[in-house]
């Protein structure tokens, strides 16, 4: 979905908030204007090179920005473009320290939490870190933190760092005379915007981009050779009034492994979560077993987190995978298969299989609609009434492109009919539904008006809510703590009488507000990210 000004808004004060003003100038420069070079940067932003630069340092150290390379007029020419979901995740740490522990273990967790602090380490700063966090510097914390930080690569929470300058190639154009395709090729062929290019472009091939080397400071030839094929050409000289990302780690004379937190897999493990629990609460906790075991075997399959169906997987491996927890052990295999229908509908049948080698596929994306259904019929509830919820429901449940004239409304939804035309005219008002107007050739009614709900233009009507709403609550928590500053400083034994009772106010505030906004932050997961 395309970014709103409310979310630009959002991210803005998540960097103001983590870094300051200054590099929250830098940050929404890109984010208005998209990708800039060095020059233009300092143009638009009125700042100083040097603050600009510190600040591109910062952002990219964090994984908020990008660099990458372009042709232009003068050559080869360094660019840069602010990352905008990493850097809303910078409010999902706290989630994605959850998952590590409840996949492996504090260890791990506190690993893990040394990257997502600093950005980007190397696997020696690691390592160098847990002995400090040991008050140690024995070979068996050395060895344990060692296996920690393979245990994070095996699983995909830990990557290494992307291309620091990848070159960016024109987007391909079809050539000649352009053949007809299908409705459904047209509907499937969407293009890539160019953050998607420039991070795919940048992110390190497979095969090595969770290979773990046994010199921790080791030259990688395949990487050195791949990034700086991908940077420059041959024979071309980098304008030097850019930024160096390679001098500031440190990697001229040798290529610098650098690792950082795979937001992609923590994002999968929350979009499967939310899938689960949906359907614990629909079906029953036989079928959110199940289905948690197959999400679980085919995870490392995954090519996107916005997959549609979960990858196919045989009866035999599912059942194994399902009596490998302790939940599933007193499911029998008529049981599982049994969920795997309600699941999956019927397995993807082909020709030449027996019935224990069919394989199945849960349609991931379905349950998550249903969970977005949810969710946006609940704002309507809570905001017009019941009334108005039963309205919206049938008109978004109905056959996609189907309107519905306003009495045949307040027959099916059960809502009186001098009430319907105000409740939808709310909703339109709101941009929940669409109306249009139809001429009638007959003499009693000269004009009617019939409705309908677009989904995609609703939901993105909905998420620009949910940012706004983000960015007003991180605003106010962030006025509430400055307000009571004061009680903060105090040391607790020292709060008496009424700075007491403000400190208690404030505390209770607090803890509501924070509760607040992970429950929005789930929201806006469920209809950006997932």
């Amino acid at each position: 979905m395309t970014v709103t000004n409310s979310g630009i808004q959002y991210a803005v004060q998540i960097i103001t908030k983590h870094f300051g003003n200054l590099v929250a100038k830098v940050c929404e420069t890109l984010l208005k204007s998209g990708p800039l070079n060095l020059g233009a940067l300092i143009r638009s932003t009125a700042l100083t090179p040097q603050q600009v630069k510190n600040s591109l340092l910062i952002l990219v150290q964090h994984n908020c920005v990008q660099p990458f390379t372009q042709e232009s007029k003068a050559g080869l020419k360094v660019q840069y473009i602010a990352v905008y979901d990493n850097i809303l995740h910078r409010l999902r740490f706290a989630k994605f320290l959850a998952v590590v522990a409840q996949e492996l273990d504090d260890d791990c967790k506190q690993l893990l939490a040394g990257l997502l602090e600093h950005g980007r380490l190397t696997q020696q700063q690691l390592m160098d870190r847990a002995n400090q966090k040991s008050k140690s510097n024995s070979s068996q914390v050395q060895n344990a933190a060692q296996d920690n930080f393979v245990r994070l690569v095996t699983a995909r929470f830990v990557e290494r760092c992307p291309a620091p300058e990848p070159l960016l190639e024109e987007a391909p154009e079809q050539e000649g005379p352009k053949k007809p395709r299908s409705k459904s090729a047209k509907m499937a062929q969407v293009s890539e915007t160019i953050e998607q290019r420039v991070l795919a472009a940048a992110r390190p091939m497979e095969a090595i981009r969770f290979l773990i080397t046994t010199d921790p400071e080791t030259d990688d030839p395949s990487q050195k050779s791949e990034n700086n094929s991908s940077s420059m050409s041959v024979g071309e000289k980098r304008k030097f009034d850019d930024l160096d990302i390679g001098e500031e780690h440190g990697s001229n004379d040798k290529e610098v492994i650098l690792w950082r937190a795979n937001f992609e897999q923590f994002i999968r493990c929350l979009r499967h979560k939310a899938c689960v629990e949906n359907v614990r609460a629909r079906h029953n906790d036989g079928a959110a077993v199940v289905l948690r075991a197959v999400l679980k075997a085919t995870r490392m399959q995954e090519t996107k987190v916005k997959t549609d169906y979960s990858v196919p997987l045989k009866m035999d491996a599912i059942y194994n995978e399902v009596i490998d927890s302790a939940a599933g052990r007193s499911l029998t295999q008529d049981l599982v298969k049994a969920s795997l229908i309600l699941l999956c509908g019927a397995p993807l049948v082909r020709g030449g299989y027996e019935d224990e080698d069919v394989p199945y596929s849960v349609d991931l994306k379905k349950i998550i609609e249903l969970l977005q259904n949810d969710e946006v019929e609940s704002i309507v509830l809570k905001r017009y009434g019941m009334d108005a919820y039963r309205i919206f429901r049938l008109l978004s449940q109905s056959n996609a492109g189907r309107f519905f004239e306003t009495d045949k409304i307040s027959d099916d939804a059960l809502v009186d009919k001098k009430e319907t035309p105000k409740i939808l005219y709310k909703l339109w008002k709101d941009d929940y539904v669409h109306m249009e107007k139809l001429s009638l050739t007959t003499a009693k009614q000269s004009q009617v008006m019939v409705w309908k709900v677009h989904k995609s233009i609703v939901w993105e009507h909905v998420l620009d809510e949910m940012y706004h709403a983000a960015y007003n609550l991180v605003k106010r928590y962030d006025h509430e703590r400055e307000e009571n500053k004061e009680v903060t400083n105090t040391p607790k034994e020292k709060r008496v009488g009424e700075l007491e009772k403000k400190a208690n106010r404030f505390l209770g505030v607090r803890k509501i507000m924070a509760l607040s906004l992970v429950k929005l932050d789930d929201a806006l997961m469920l209809f950006h990210d997932f």
